[in-house]
């Protein structure tokens, strides 16, 4: 009884890594489905190979490499962090440095246009309606805070 149950443990164990690594493999021939979504020829046959690997007593890493070895780099949906995929993974630190920068100039130059209203309006230049609140919030105090008597 323990056998069996020992033998159904490690069908599921199996099936569930070979699903794992199935998910983690782009199909070449659809590209944008992962093996184990995929109904292609050559994504039936990778299943295949995958178990067959599994079989062999193969480590995760070592199916991964064998698929990228003999399929290329994009077979994988994760690339390797390497100088040609540095760009690729940067590139979301970029955008938000891009952004970051892009609202901090903003906000200096904000505060910059604050003083311009000011040089216009010595100088005698109308100003718009939009310019007038900003002048206002700005050059308006702060209500005073309370004073508690304990």
């Amino acid at each position: 009884m323990e056998s069996e149950e020992d033998a159904m443990k490690k069908a599921q164990m199996f099936e569930a890594r070979a699903r794992n690594i199935s998910h983690n493999v782009r199909c070449t021939e659809c590209g944008s489905q992962s093996i184990e979504d995929s109904q292609a020829d050559v994504a039936i046959l990778l299943r295949k190979l995958i178990r067959d690997e599994i079989r062999a007593g193969k480590t995760d890493k070592e199916i991964y490499k064998k698929l990228e070895k003999d399929f290329g780099e994009t077979v994988l949906y994760a690339p390797r962090f390497d100088l040609q995929t540095a760009a690729l993974w940067l590139s979301p630190f970029l955008v938000a440095g891009a952004a970051a920068g892009i609202w901090a100039y903003q906000k200096h130059r904000q505060k910059t246009n604050v003083h311009i209203m000011a040089l216009n309006l010595v100088r005698g230049v109308p100003l718009t309606p939009k310019e007038k609140q900003t002048m206002l919030d700005i050059l308006t105090p702060p209500p005073p805070q309370r004073k508690r008597w304990w």
